[in-house]
């Protein structure tokens, strides 16, 4: 299951350098994951998860096979994009193709690095982009409207439906609500989803500091932290500058790098388990001699369903899913021992898989 995490923000802001910054990793991780660039503004990293690496050395695996994120670097906006301004309809086509926004903003000083509305405010410039967000919502939403009457007329369901959501998407909008402060029901996901609506996407806000606030954040990042928590978003702290460094070193001397700098970890690695976050999604794994391996799917996915996720073939003909819960694959060291001691469930088709389930699925062909 590919999720797309689309990079997004004003020009200047860093966003670039911490494309390069991911994609580098990404290069450097190519012995144990196929990285590849499907396209130059589009990279795939894997997402850091130390339970794979225990699961592995627990089942003496001969390869390492993380999950993985797809990051795409979005042309950057500028005011009047919703128009067709500067790479507007390139900007916001790329937007509509992704699954969520990491919305980078400066919050950094610097002279030499030009600001396009002439002084650092982020939360100015997280309102230029999602009011050109909102702007291309609400012209969107009002032409479909338009196109449905006929078919709302002639007591079309799916039209009736569309219509209602699209009513409340207006009244959101109309009001400089983002789609995604619209309350949908479970039943109603699907069609909203298929609205497509830009600012129906969830946002995470990356703070781009200067390099002496990787560790703590400053004045401005603050800021934005609390909008964030207004808005029911999330917000990371990074420094490009110092992911680029990183990005560039052997694995060897990442370590006192980044002790150096006062840091536990890289940023991209709480970027990448943000973005994984924030699309509600959890990693289960399958566990063996041959390979360890993460795989990712939405909370709540039912048991055939992640079993789809490695083969076609293993849900059309599920059985069974024989699970062991991740503490328990590692306090009884392994699968045999956890058989052992009880602690290996058999699972149907109503099961939800759990993060971190270790899982072996039985199937007809």
């Amino acid at each position: 299951m590919g999720f797309r995490c689309g990079i997004v923000g004003l020009p200047n802001v860093g966003k670039s350098t911490l494309f390069n910054a991911l994609t580098r990793t990404a290069a450097a991780q190519a012995a144990n994951f196929p990285f590849c660039t499907i396209e130059p503004n589009v990279g795939e990293v894997a997402v850091p998860d130390e339970r794979l690496d225990r699961l592995a050395a627990i089942a003496k695996s001969a390869q390492v096979i993380p999950t993985r994120l797809t990051f795409v670097d979005i042309a950057g906006l500028v005011k009047g994009a919703s128009q067709g301004e500067g790479l507007g309809n390139q900007f916001l086509a790329n937007i509509r193709e992704v699954d969520a926004i990491a919305h980078v903003v400066r919050c950094f000083e610097d002279d030499d690095v030009t600001h396009v509305a002439g002084g650092v405010d982020p939360l100015a410039d997280i309102d230029t982009i999602e009011t050109e967000l909102m702007l291309a919502d609400l012209d969107s939403a009002e032409r479909r409207l338009q196109n449905l009457s006929r078919k709302v007329r002639g007591g079309d369901k799916e039209a009736v439906e569309q219509e209602r959501l699209l009513i409340r998407a207006r009244q959101a909008l109309e009001a400089g609500r983002p789609a995604r402060t619209v309350p949908v029901a479970a039943d109603e996901a699907k069609a909203w989803k298929m609205l497509q609506l830009l600012t129906a996407k969830p946002v995470l806000y990356v703070c781009n500091v200067e390099e002496a606030s990787a560790a703590t954040g400053n004045a401005l990042s603050e800021r934005v932290a609390a909008f964030a928590a207004e808005q029911g978003a999330a917000a990371v702290v990074i420094s490009a500058k110092i992911e680029e460094e990183i990005a560039q070193l052997p694995d060897a001397e990442r370590a006192e790098f980044l002790e150096a700098m006062g840091l536990e970890e890289a940023g991209l690695d709480r970027l990448i388990r943000a973005g994984y976050r924030l699309l509600g999604l959890i990693t289960y794994f399958t566990v063996g001699p041959k390979e360890a391996r993460a795989w990712t799917i939405r909370e709540g996915t039912l048991a055939p369903k992640a079993a789809g996720e490695i083969h076609g073939d293993f849900e059309r003909g599920f059985i069974r899913a024989e699970t062991i819960a991740y503490d328990d694959f590692v306090a009884c060291g392994g699968e045999a021992g956890a058989r052992d001691a009880g602690k290996l469930r058999v699972e149907g088709k109503g099961y939800r898989v759990a993060d971190g389930d270790v899982l072996h699925f039985l199937f007809n062909a």
